[in-house]
């Protein structure tokens, strides 16, 4: 494969990764109650933007035309995940407890990232190293939502 095209691809990984992040919490936020889960969640999508904002910054100085968000179908099924989990029940913990599920998922995808896309872009590295850690971050700062 094309290194340009392996850039992209890595590029593109890491993008829709913060765009799902800053959904999640748009979805999201408008359901919950507790005012500091409200101010956490409201920091970390201002944290996921400015990693999205870093991705495109990257794509226009190499160029790269390819930078892609979710796909409508892949927003269509988040938006629905996140009213039914909230249809019943909009208590904190349950909040808590799908955001620290998406986060996990974050990370988890950040580990596959760095493995399928090893030696394709240091910069690329360190974006997905800021992301990495910001996401684990994030599972020690909501964990205390579970039990409230």
């Amino acid at each position: 494969m094309e290194p340009q095209t392996q850039i992209t691809l890595y590029l593109n990984a890491i993008y829709q990764n913060t765009r799902t992040a800053v959904q999640s919490i748009e979805d999201i936020i408008t359901k919950v109650e507790n005012k500091d889960l409200i101010c956490e969640l409201a920091k970390e999508q201002d944290e996921y933007s400015c990693l999205a904002t870093e991705c495109e910054n990257f794509a226009r100085s190499q160029q790269i035309e390819g930078l892609k968000d979710n796909n409508w179908i892949e927003k269509a099924k988040l938006w629905t995940s996140i009213n039914l989990g909230t249809m019943m029940d909009k208590s904190t913990r349950n909040i808590a407890e799908m955001m620290l599920l998406g986060t996990f998922m974050g990370v988890v995808t950040c580990i596959k990232d760095r493995h399928d896309h090893k030696n394709v872009s240091k910069d690329l590295d360190e974006i997905l190293e800021k992301l990495l850690n910001f996401e684990r971050d994030n599972i020690d700062k909501l964990l205390p939502y579970l039990e409230k």
